[in-house]
């Protein structure tokens, strides 16, 4: 019996496409009592080993008027193959509240069958799929050197639930039902056939608001419910730029009150509370000198990421809210 998933793709027996089994959880496990409860929420996917955005992070996080819970979800490591860096980052990270991602995940093991473990869909081409496992390999050689840290990465839970003002999020890395899972990205988030779906997951989570990264591009969508409004946000990136001819990352913020002068990028409020994605201004020359010293040209993650780094992504900001958004957040969102 095979450890992934079946799949309507014959691809998803290729390592870095599938999606092993011990990835996966029902919503209705985010459904007990919440496990944090704080005025001020950041969500954190997607940092990718990079100092310069957790610099950032705690800068801003400074600013704020209320001291910010934060959540790690996930994929904080990636680039940081040299071991300095590996334990700058983690035991930076460790000293919040971390979920881990499918690259924590598959760091902590020695099984290669899953490749990355980011379970990525066709429309990825195989060569990005191979420069991820191999980026992988690489950083598991370095983690090796740290028994001690792998063993807190197998540690970590693979969802939170968080209270904010009375409003439950749910805290995953991927989807609602996988560790890996691709249904919060920005394109399934605009599909007018998963409505139905996202219904079932809310009222299984008993949460109005789910937060996630994963897919690498940011996405806010609004839903809904039985029980009023739902949303949908989705970070993207913490560590790298998300739009096009930018340099800075996204991360999520929640809380009672505004987020700090000049940090919201776009949002929405769910009862009262604020739901924002909050532009992350890292030193970009700094992280672009660590990055090559680790990738150099022809190396896979300079193959892969080095474009990004430098330009961004081709994904627009219109693209984040996509054709499911609503008048309101239409109206209330501010790109920056």
């Amino acid at each position: 019996m095979t450890v992934f998933e079946s799949a309507a793709s014959d691809k998803a027996a290729v390592a870095g496409r599938g999606c092993p089994l011990h990835y996966r959880y029902a919503p209705a496990a985010l459904a007990g009592p919440a496990a944090l409860t704080t005025d001020t929420l950041y969500v954190v996917g997607g940092l990718y080993g990079n100092p310069q955005a957790l610099d950032a992070l705690l800068r801003l996080a400074a600013r704020e008027t209320h001291t910010p819970a934060i959540v790690f979800n996930g994929d904080f490591n990636w680039f940081d193959i040299d071991s300095a860096g590996f334990l700058q980052i983690n035991q930076a990270v460790l000293r919040h509240t971390a979920l881990r991602g499918n690259v924590e995940t598959e760091l902590a093991g020695d099984d290669s069958e899953a490749g990355c473990g980011c379970a990525y869909p066709d429309h990825v081409g195989d060569a990005e799929v191979e420069y991820s496992n191999r980026i992988l390999k690489q950083l598991r050689t370095t983690a090796r050197a740290f028994p001690g840290l792998r063993q807190r990465l197998a540690g970590l839970s693979m969802h939170l639930t968080a209270d904010v003002g009375g409003v439950r999020i749910g805290i995953v890395h991927g989807d609602a039902e996988s560790l890996a899972g691709w249904g919060f990205a920005h394109d399934a988030l605009a599909e007018p056939g998963n409505t139905a779906k996202f219904a079932r997951w809310f009222a299984a989570a008993q949460v109005r608001v789910f937060a996630c990264s994963h897919t690498c591009l940011p996405a806010l969508r609004e839903f809904a419910l039985a029980g009023g409004k739902g949303l949908v946000i989705n970070n993207g990136a913490a560590g790298m730029p998300n739009f096009s001819g930018t340099r800075f990352g996204v991360i999520t913020r929640v809380g009672l009150g505004p987020a700090p002068a000049g940090s919201v990028l776009y949002g929405s409020r769910i009862d009262g509370v604020h739901v924002d994605a909050l532009r992350l201004e890292y030193g970009h020359d700094a992280w672009v000198r660590q990055f090559l010293a680790n990738w150099p040209e022809g190396s896979p993650a300079h193959s892969s990421y080095f474009r990004r780094i430098m330009s961004g992504p081709t994904f627009s900001p219109e693209r984040t809210f996509g054709t499911a958004i609503s008048d309101t957040i239409e109206q209330e969102r501010r790109i920056g």
